[in-house]
């Protein structure tokens, strides 16, 4: 699951909680090296029937760049994927920080007391996109979860707010 919370909210006390989001990978770094190495052992079978033959050395060259334009492909994908939202929820302050690769850190801040959550429908580019709007600004948030965990976001960051005293 492309989330966690890494400081659970507690059922009793003060509401203070910690969420980290992230995209979702469907092919985990160990994958990355297996499917890499799989495509070029699969590409250099065919290399076995030319072996000895000058057709290898006009065939060697296309079937390395097709390897290695598959491993930089992944690895740029990988890197534009570093995104990482933190969602921090104070009974004073609630603060939404979002890092991305070779960007600055954006900062959101709010009281929660003002805040409001919304669960878009259908006007928005995805739906059930999520958004927080607070302190004069509106910010999106987990706008690369599924439809279905942006829903369950929703759902438990309004009993958060509400127990703060919001709804």
């Amino acid at each position: 699951m492309p989330h966690e919370w890494t400081r659970p909210p507690s059922e009793t006390g003060p509401v203070e909680a910690e969420l980290q989001l992230w995209p979702y990978r469907s092919l985990p770094k160990r994958g990355f090296a297996g499917f890499v190495g799989g495509t070029a052992a699969l590409i250099a079978l065919p290399l076995l029937m030319v072996l000895g033959t000058p057709v290898l050395w006009a065939l060697l060259p296309f079937l390395a760049a097709a390897v290695a334009a598959i491993w930089w492909a992944l690895a740029r994908s990988y890197r534009d994927g570093e995104v990482i939202e933190r969602l921090e929820i104070r009974p004073d302050r609630i603060r939404l920080t979002r890092r991305d690769r070779g960007r600055p850190e954006r900062v959101w801040e709010a009281d929660p007391y003002w805040v409001e959550l919304r669960l878009h429908e259908g006007e928005r580019p995805v739906p059930g996109y999520l958004t927080l709007r607070g302190a004069g600004r509106e910010v999106e948030l987990g706008a690369f979860l599924p439809e279905d965990e942006r829903r369950a976001l929703a759902e438990d960051l309004q009993r958060l707010l509400a127990r703060i005293g919001r709804r």
